[in-house]
């Protein structure tokens, strides 16, 4: 069973690419709060809806002073093509050796169709990052629903 974090826990650090090849860490956000959110595939269905619904609340999510991150295990040049087809207007960041997916128990077993596989666990978390840039988890949620996640995160954090 693949560990799960909790509000309190400390976040774990990463950086990596985006889809312009720019290292982007956990640590770069210092005296923010980031919404870092992990989805199976770029140009799939749900994570498409994801990403959209993302990019439109970012008026709204940046007025709260939230940042807002998306990690998936896809190569750089699929996030490309990904963020400009999709026009989403905050970092993608790629984890092809799923090394921030696990830390953050964000890849593992999961059901999918009534089987048991492994894969990317659609989860969302909001990370309270320090001035010497160590994060703090506010919010875990695991197996979110792709469409109307975004609505209902604003929501519980009142955006």
């Amino acid at each position: 069973m693949t560990s799960r974090l909790a509000p309190g826990d400390t976040a774990p650090a990463f950086s990596l690419l985006d889809a312009e090849q720019n290292q982007i860490a956990l640590s770069d956000f210092a005296g923010q709060r980031v919404i870092v959110y992990f989805y199976p595939a770029a140009m799939t269905p749900g994570c498409t809806t994801q990403a959209v619904d993302f990019t439109a609340a970012m008026d709204e999510l940046s007025a709260a002073d939230l940042r807002v991150l998306g990690i998936s295990p896809d190569q750089v040049p699929k996030l490309a093509q990904f963020r400009e087809h999709e026009s989403v207007t905050f970092p993608l960041l790629s984890d092809p050796d799923k090394t921030t997916l696990k830390a953050y128990g964000a890849y593992g077993e999961k059901m999918l169709y009534g089987k048991l596989v492994e894969g990317v666990i659609r989860s969302t978390f909001v990370v309270e990052v320090d001035d010497t840039g160590v994060g703090t988890v506010a919010v875990a949620q695991y197996n979110v629903k792709a469409s109307g996640h975004v609505a209902k995160l604003r929501r519980d954090l009142g955006v």
